[in-house]
């Protein structure tokens, strides 16, 4: 049921978008060539020839917005996120509609009636959301579109699915209240939801209160008292289904798929494969062919002054680990001694640390001894954008004592990250580091990396930690 709901609404939509698309389309065409309002020099551009663009609109603009996850289930309250994705949606499927346009040279399509288009498409599927998430609250305000469910279950699991079923408000779920397997605590609350039986009560209270659907989210150490919950249902006519427990384990890109024509529960993975990884990997190559070729004076004049001012080499080498716990040399500009850990061995450095030169100081402060890691980036050894690669000395002891510390290695790691622009960088609080380098690593996206990118050249060069 909960399936059913969710898939009916996200076809209603869809056909909402199209429609909307559709409109937007005809008045663009009719403001640039019928309104009167734009000169045409050129004539009326014929009307068929335009409306068979339609066609690649339709399949551009539903493959893009299915990629941005404009389908999935969202809250009302992310009205902001969600115009700010459509935005993007739309001039990345304007662009690609303007590059397959562009092949069709026997039509000369105008380019205002694309830019009005794109500006129109905005506005207008904004609104349009706006007012069907509103038509959702509406009808469920009415009490249409409800179904009464109860949840089995008190555990982790339950906890989490009562604290997010306000994220999937098409679907109407009305939560009756919790069963137990435990009958001591009948009338305590769950997430705010009061438990209002056992499971050998389970029969009695879905006829007594006409339930829909029950949800089963037994813990994981109570996962053999399933069979009893499902006996006591009995043949009442409810929905049943079973969140599995191992959906706590569930990290990286985890969760349900299929195989071999049976349900897969997938634990963990990465959202780099395929085309995410080919598309980050040519951002990558372009970009620091770019910065290489704008920072090769800035590289020049360090590298002399390193040379100038201290003796041993202009570069420091350094092994760290990156993907799948791979080590290579990570390339910076020296900033200390030469003999620096010739006696302590790997170890932070530290505010006013004595190691440095007095070039090195001014490198470290500004971000200018990173400059090299763009040819590492080149190489494919590191990515622009990633969780900051530590020396496998370091590694060693924070695997250890840091849940999950391992999972950054699921990507390449980069010059700069999601941890470094949010201000954990250097010898800070390594656990929020990791916390948020998963962040990363689950809520990739090209836009993202972007961000992260324009956020490093306005916050993320300079830093108090950087020393």
């Amino acid at each position: 049921m909960l399936k059913q709901n969710s898939k009916f609404f996200e076809n209603l939509l869809f056909i909402a978008d199209l429609s909307v698309i559709t409109a937007a389309w005809f008045v663009s065409y009719h403001l640039r060539f019928i309104s009167g309002l734009i000169p045409t020099h050129k004539g009326v551009a014929d009307f068929a020839t335009y409306m068979v663009v339609l066609i690649p609109i339709y399949v551009i603009w539903a493959f893009v917005f299915k990629a941005f996850g404009l389908y999935r289930p969202k809250r009302a309250t992310s009205r902001a996120i969600e115009v700010l994705d459509l935005a993007k949606a739309c001039i990345l499927s304007a662009l690609l509609l303007v590059v397959l346009t562009y092949f069709f040279r026997q039509y000369e399509f105008s380019r205002l009636v694309f830019i009005l288009f794109t500006i129109i498409s905005v506005v207008a599927l904004s609104v349009e959301r706006v007012l069907f998430r509103e038509f959702l609250r509406y009808i469920r305000r009415r009490g249409y579109n409800q179904k009464h469910a109860l949840v089995v279950g008190t555990g982790a699991t339950a906890r989490n699915f009562i604290a997010n079923l306000d994220d999937y408000p098409q679907v109407g779920i009305v939560l009756d209240g919790v069963i137990s397997v435990d009958s001591a605590e009948v009338g305590t609350e769950v997430e705010g939801v009061k438990v209002i039986g056992a499971y050998g009560e389970l029969g009695a209270i879905i006829r007594e209160r006409k339930i829909d659907s029950l949800f089963i989210a037994l813990a994981w150490e109570e996962q053999t008292k399933v069979e009893r919950v499902l006996l006591s249902v009995g043949d009442e006519m409810v929905d049943i289904n079973v969140i599995p427990a191992l959906l706590e384990f569930v990290t990286l890109s985890g969760g349900i798929d299929e195989f071999c024509g049976l349900p897969l529960l997938k634990l963990q993975g990465s959202s780099l494969y395929g085309w995410n990884l080919v598309i980050k990997r040519v951002a990558d190559v372009l970009f620091s062919l770019i910065l290489i070729l704008l920072s090769c004076p800035v590289m020049l004049v360090v590298a002399a002054l390193i040379k100038l001012t201290s003796p041993g080499p202009v570069l420091y080498i350094q092994e760290r680990m990156g993907i799948g716990g791979e080590t290579f040399n990570m390339y910076k500009f020296r900033s200390m001694r030469a003999d620096a850990e010739a006696e302590t061995g790997a170890v932070w450095a530290v505010e006013k640390d004595s190691r440095r030169t007095l070039v090195g100081r001014i490198l470290r402060s500004t971000s200018l001894d990173e400059l090299p890691q763009f040819f590492n980036v080149l190489k494919g050894d590191m990515s622009l954008v990633g969780p900051r690669p530590e020396r496998p000395a370091f590694i060693k002891d924070f695997r250890k004592r840091i849940p999950k510390y391992m999972l950054r290695h699921k990507v390449k790691s980069g010059i700069t990250g999601w941890a470094q622009v949010n201000g954990w960088r250097g010898n800070t609080d390594i656990n929020r580091r990791v916390e948020h380098d998963i962040y990363y690593i689950e809520h990739w996206s090209p836009w993202f990396d972007l961000r992260i990118m324009l956020m490093t050249v306005w916050r993320g060069l300079i830093n108090r930690n950087a020393y």
